[in-house]
């Protein structure tokens, strides 16, 4: 059975299930937070709404493990170009000459667009013209963590979509190159409101996927970064990765030994030297996040505590709300 089937059969299988109780109450409704969102915001409007994501993600994720990094990814980078409205989702337009925000390189390798307008065509056979693209893409993308073996994060809702989409250019300048050290992404999140902590917390989000072979051949080459990883490491690096400036853009190397599970794995390996990514070697000598490294490599519930709270500060950036934005029919278009 193909992932359409597979996640429309969840979702069958969760109407049945509603459908033998009365409406269900998702949460305690709680003060209005800032911007818009609340705790429990569809409670009357759409109360199946978790439940339909929740069965959609784990049906995707026994018929695609790598889905939970692909839906966190997608996440990630919709919520740092212009906030968290659901443009990444929005397919080209052909008449129009500039290149949107999908056609940025830094957008390369982005999966599971299309799985958003799935659960989105679900949610709209139950709740119609209710919930936005936007809190549908940041629910997967909570339950992705969850389902992976991360916190369950407890998220507000509210979010509209955008009735516009960013150029490739913004997406350039606004998306993080590889090449970001320390002090670049502790400025990137700071302006997401988070603090070191929560900066160096967001990062372990590395945990899961992989990271491709052109995002690091800068440092396999001599006399760059290569000499913060440990000898091995690097070895094994170059051996993933043996083709230099040719190596095409598929290759890539898993970002840790337990890519598919999101755990504390990688503070341990960026402490014994085995980070990928430049900001990976550099946050465990840097004196600003070296304790937060520690302390997460040696207690993940600390982790998962931080984590939690940078991920409700990037999922609540620049968001839509009220009479900002609209709600969707299809995610891939703007009408």
């Amino acid at each position: 059975m193909g992932l359409r089937g597979s996640i429309i059969s969840a979702a069958a299988i969760v109407m049945i299930i509603l459908s033998s109780f009365p409406q269900m109450i998702l949460g305690l409704k709680i003060d209005q937070l800032g911007q818009g969102q609340s705790y429990g915001f569809y409670e009357e409007t759409c109360p199946q709404v978790e439940d339909i994501v929740r069965a959609a993600v784990q049906s995707l994720s026994l018929t695609d493990p790598t889905s939970s990094s692909a839906l966190l990814r997608l996440m990630f980078h919709d919520c740092q170009v212009q906030g968290c409205d659901a443009s990444i989702l929005v397919d080209p337009d052909f008449e129009t000459r500039e290149p949107m925000e999908m056609a940025s390189s830094k957008n390369f390798g982005i999966r599971k667009r299309e799985t958003i307008g799935l659960i989105k065509t679900m949610v709209e056979a139950v709740c119609p013209r209710q919930v936005s693209c936007a809190d549908i893409l940041i629910m997967a993308a909570r339950e992705a963590v969850a389902m992976s073996g991360g916190p369950h994060i407890n998220v507000p809702l509210g979010r509209r979509d955008s009735t516009t989409t960013p150029s490739s250019k913004l997406a350039d300048a606004n998306l993080p190159q590889a090449s970001l050290d320390v002090d670049g992404t502790i400025r990137l999140f700071a302006s997401k409101g988070m603090t070191i902590e929560e900066t160096v917390a967001i990062m372990g989000a590395h945990t899961l996927g992989v990271t491709h072979c052109f995002n690091i051949l800068s440092r396999l080459n001599e006399g760059d970064m290569a000499d913060e990883m440990a000898p091995g490491f690097k070895m094994l690096m170059r051996l993933s990765c043996p083709l230099g400036s040719f190596t095409p853009n598929t290759t890539f190397v898993v970002n840790d030994p337990t890519t598919l599970i999101f755990d504390n794995q990688y503070y341990v390996n960026a402490i014994g030297g085995r980070g990928i990514l430049r900001v990976d070697s550099e946050l465990p000598t840097d004196p600003r996040t070296a304790p937060y490294v520690e302390r997460f490599a040696f207690d993940q519930d600390e982790f998962f505590r931080a984590f939690s709270s940078a991920f409700i500060k990037l999922s609540s950036f620049g968001v839509l709300t009220g009479n900002h934005g609209v709600i969707r029919e299809n995610c891939n278009l703007i009408a």
